[in-house]
Order: C-alpha cells, then sequence, then structure tokens
C-alpha cells in the first residue's frame, strides 16, 4: 500500500519547467544590465598607462611609444598625470580628463564602454555632468524588463563558455560604437569589445579605427586591460597598429584635492608630487 501512495506521489510531481531561453535582443540588455551594476565606478582609481605603436618600417616607434602614471577622480574625470622614463625619473604633472573618442588618451579603465561617442570634441577644460547612480531595472510580472534601443543583434553564437554577439546602432551610428560583444555565458559579464573610435591628427583629417578592447575584474569591477587599434581610411602612417595597456589598476579611498587642480602643481616639486 505505502509503494502504491509513493508511486501516485511521484507520477502527480509536476515535472520542473526549463527556463526558456532568452532572445539575442534581451540577451544584449541583460549583458548591458550586468555591467551597469556595477556603476558608478568608485570615486578614484590610479593606474599606469603603456602606449606602444611601429613606425611604418616595422620598427617600434619610440617618439609615440610612452609610459604614464595617471590618478583620476571620476565624478568629473579630472586627471594628474605623469610620464615615466628609465629608472625613477618622472616628467611633470599635466592636468588631463582621459576619454574615448576624444583627442586625447583613452581611459579610465572603468570608462563606461556603453557609452556613446561625444556629438562634438569636449576640451579638457570641460567638465562633464557626473554619471548617476546606477538604478535597478524594473520588474514586472516577475521579469525584469529591458528596453534596448541603441542596438539590433545581428546575431549571437555560443562559443564555448561565451556569448559571441554581432550588433549594429540601431541609430547615431557614429556615436554608438559597438560592433561586436563577447562576454560569459553564464554570468554576462563582459570579456571583449570590438568597437569604433578615431584618430585625430592636428590640424588634419580624422580617420576610423576599429579598437579590440578586452575587459578584466579588479575588486568585482569591470575594467579596460588593453586596447588594440587599426587605423583605417587610408591611413599608412606611423601608428597605424596602437596597443595601450592599462597596469597597475588601483581603487584608493581617498587622493589629495590639489591633484586635480592644475593651478597648485607649480607650489609642488618633485618631492612632494605623486610619482
Amino acid at each position: 500500500m505505502l509503494a502504491l501512495v509513493m508511486l501516485a506521489a511521484a507520477v502527480a510531481a509536476p515535472t520542473p519547467t526549463a527556463a526558456p531561453t532568452p532572445s539575442p535582443q534581451r540577451v544584449l540588455g541583460l549583458i548591458r544590465a550586468q555591467f551597469r551594476s556595477h556603476r558608478p565606478p568608485p570615486p578614484y582609481e590610479t593606474y599606469t598607462l603603456v602606449r606602444s605603436q611601429k613606425a611604418t618600417n616595422g620598427y617600434p616607434d619610440f617618439a609615440n611609444s610612452y609610459t604614464k602614471h595617471i590618478w583620476v577622480r571620476n565624478s568629473d574625470r579630472a586627471a594628474l598625470t605623469r610620464m615615466v622614463f628609465r629608472d625613477e625619473a618622472r616628467g611633470d604633472m599635466v592636468f588631463d580628463r582621459p576619454a574615448f573618442n576624444e583627442a586625447r588618451d583613452p581611459g579610465p579603465p572603468t570608462a563606461d564602454v556603453f557609452e556613446p561617442a561625444p556629438a562634438r570634441p569636449h576640451p579638457v577644460s570641460e567638465v562633464p555632468t557626473p554619471e548617476p547612480n546606477y538604478t535597478p531595472l524594473p520588474v514586472i510580472g516577475g521579469v525584469r524588463t529591458l528596453i534596448e534601443s541603441d542596438y539590433k543583434v545581428e546575431s549571437l553564437d555560443v562559443e564555448g563558455d561565451e556569448l559571441h554577439l554581432h550588433i549594429y546602432p540601431i541609430r547615431d551610428v557614429e556615436r554608438n560604437r559597438l560592433r561586436e560583444i563577447y562576454c560569459d555565458r553564464k554570468t554576462y559579464e563582459l570579456h571583449k569589445l570590438i568597437a569604433t573610435d578615431k584618430l585625430f591628427i592636428d590640424k588634419g583629417p580624422v580617420y576610423p579605427v576599429t579598437f579590440t578592447i578586452t575587459m578584466g575584474m579588479v575588486q568585482g569591477i569591470p575594467v579596460v586591460t588593453d586596447l588594440h587599434g587599426v587605423v583605417g581610411g587610408g591611413y599608412n602612417d606611423d601608428g597605424k597598429e596602437v596597443d595601450y595597456q592599462f597596469r597597475d589598476i588601483t581603487f584608493p579611498k581617498s587622493l589629495p584635492d590639489w591633484y586635480f587642480n592644475p593651478r597648485t602643481y607649480a607650489q609642488h616639486d618633485n618631492n612632494t608630487a605623486p610619482s
């Protein structure tokens, strides 16, 4: 009798329903939401930027290859930079605002990779609007609502432990610069991106650039670790291919205010300046 009861219970038990596979467009929304869940970045970050390129003859272009130490305040993207030379030699203190798609070095490592390129060039003196705090997506009927208005997914492939998406802008092709996304198949954390950018020539033309952006994690925060750029548009001068490495990334709890006020730099010598 007991066996019959157990058998009946087993027959009556409902079979678990497999979770529906999200559509490619929804996967893109989940990837963006996962990245946004880490925003905004910590108030301060420091890192070493290594830029390297080759001349047209294939040899290293030392004139345009360099290393910098950079201290950033993320609320206004203000940064103190110093060139790093051999041994312990350091360059002068220089104020900057690292940014992608601007006529200066890309960065910082915690940059918002989904942020559209600026509609116009911004001078270093212009203070950007602070990044808002991330707001979790609303839940309707037990499902998080995801609205993707910037890109459409042209293809989605499973490649081992990764998802590989080919995407294309729905609007603002010049500003929405992502073209491919590689992410973790389960967590949706970013691994690699293919994006468009621009090379600004002083008093000259602007050339299109394709960047391969390698992502990593530092203290649970997504960061850009490497950039490999290839300049197109018929450009055949030095630096047709360029590499940036973001190393020694840290998130200090605080940094002195004077780091971000270039008017005070003259008051500090090499003994008091950061190195």
